[in-house]
């Protein structure tokens, strides 16, 4: 009686071998000036919610104990905050928008 010999486990598909990049890197280019100077304005919005925490922040120093928020297609559109809070001064206004 002959002994048969074990068969070997098959190669692994093709797209689950990791396959060498064959693209260039991209060249790191600077940023244009208008993104430099939003970036150091701090206007740079990295996650919708990043912003509405930032209004609910808003809506609690200026005293407010009702907050309403809406947002469309999670924010990306529209993100609309009312407050029942005692806002800016007209007094104030030229120092917010400096």
């Amino acid at each position: 009686m002959q002994q048969q010999q074990p068969i070997p486990p098959p190669p692994p598909p093709p797209s689950a071998a990791p396959q060498p990049s064959r693209r260039r890197p991209k060249k790191i280019r600077p940023l244009p000036k208008e993104v430099v100077d939003r970036i150091a304005a701090g206007e740079v919005v990295q996650r919708p919610v990043s912003v509405v925490k930032e209004l609910i922040e808003n809506s609690l120093d200026a005293d407010g104990t009702q907050i309403d928020i809406q947002c469309q297609r999670g924010g990306l559109d529209s993100i609309i905050v009312t407050d029942n809070g005692h806002g800016i001064s007209t007094r104030d206004l030229p120092l917010a928008c400096t």
